[in-house]
């Protein structure tokens, strides 16, 4: 399944001109708010028409203004999901799974069992929403998407209104949507965590305009992105299998792609679990030599690739660690009294407790 989306429109004085591609998996629109992330995500939808442009996905054609081609919202097969769950408070979670199938009148080919499994949700069945908490409520808000038979699933910011331990609870579930169904997701957030762990593709969007695309891991990696990204966010993806657990100490090893090996500090993983990890670019310290005597568990060797400074204190640099990049921040002062140039042999220090939990997503 694939998407593709060119359009132009107006909302007021706002002007929105965005063009990207993806394929199955989540797709990321990214930005501040008032970027434009939701008007995109309901023109796809049908609920705002664009002014211009074509949106097709998994070769049907839902919007093609050249073409004559406006496909109503119930023909587009598209699953929304929003920030407040939307349930009907009279029906029980069952009924409201099999409304969205039932309105659209859809013989849906999505298995009800396997979607209440998939979401862990089997034994919410007969109770009703004012009876269930945040998580939940998404949970079968996500399900009623699912069963009626979406050729695409939009979610538009689905945590925001989640506290952080509901939001723990309901990555895992939005991860098996995304590695199970094989669906197109398009995602909408603001939330650098939820991007790095869910995404893909990553869109970034700045005043109604597409500053870049592409897979999420490159796009994390490319400096001229760091003032959309946030300064203070600025980080890299590190993919990783895990390969040992101390519990002795609580560690966890991970053998990155490429072979070198990173300490994190993890009680829910287990050997043989894929991992990306987001580790922030001011969390990774630089030395020309091997440093012994430290508390820092991870020492990698690493390659200076491109760096990027300015008037500021700081200066970005992107690093090679066995073929993946990894970010770093460090002082103008620093930088000179290093040394730091392409190519340049260095290690990269990073602790193991900067590796939180919140950064750490189960990859199939």
């Amino acid at each position: 399944m694939s998407l593709e989306v060119r359009l132009q429109s107006r909302l007021g004085d706002f002007e929105i001109s965005a063009e990207f591609a993806a394929g199955a998996g989540v797709t990321a629109l990214f930005g501040q708010s008032g970027s434009g992330k939701t008007s995109i995500l309901k023109m796809i939808a049908g609920l705002i028409r664009p002014l211009s442009g074509r949106i097709e996905a998994g070769g049907r054609m839902l919007f093609d203004s050249e073409g004559g081609t406006d496909l109503p919202p119930p023909q587009r097969r598209v699953g929304m999901v929003f920030q407040d769950a939307r349930l009907f408070p009279h029906m029980s979670v069952s009924r409201n799974l099999t409304y969205g199938r039932w309105a659209g009148k859809r013989d849906s080919r999505a298995d009800f069992g396997r979607i209440t499994n998939l979401l862990g949700i089997e034994a919410l069945l007969d109770r009703y929403p004012a009876t269930l908490s945040g998580g939940e409520m998404q949970r079968v808000a996500i399900g009623r998407a699912l069963l009626a038979d979406p050729a695409l699933l939009l979610m538009d910011e689905p945590l925001a209104s989640l506290d952080q331990e509901r939001k723990r609870e309901i990555l895992p579930y939005l991860e098996e949507v995304r590695d199970e169904t094989g669906l197109p997701i398009v995602y909408v957030s603001h939330e650098v965590d939820e991007v790095a762990r869910l995404a893909d593709t990553l869109v970034l969007l700045s005043d109604g305009k597409v500053l870049g695309s592409g897979d999420a891991v490159d796009m994390f990696s490319k400096l001229e992105f760091g003032p959309a990204l946030g300064r203070h966010e600025a980080s890299s993806l590190l993919s990783g299998t895990v390969s040992h657990i101390d519990q002795q100490y609580g560690l966890c090893a991970v053998t990155l792609d490429g072979d070198q090996r990173l300490y994190i500090v993890s009680d829910r993983v287990a050997v043989g679990d894929r991992l990306r990890m987001r580790i922030k670019a001011r969390d990774v310290a630089l030395s020309l030599e091997a440093p012994s005597g430290v508390s820092v568990r991870n020492v990698l060797p690493a390659t200076v690739r491109s760096f990027a400074r300015d008037e500021s204190p700081f200066v970005e640099i992107v690093l090679d660690i066995s073929g993946q990049a990894l970010r770093a921040r460090i002082t103008r002062h620093a930088f000179d009294a290093l040394g730091i140039q392409p190519d340049l042999p260095v290690f990269a220090m990073i602790k193991s407790v900067a590796i939180g939990q919140r950064m750490l997503s189960g990859r199939k």
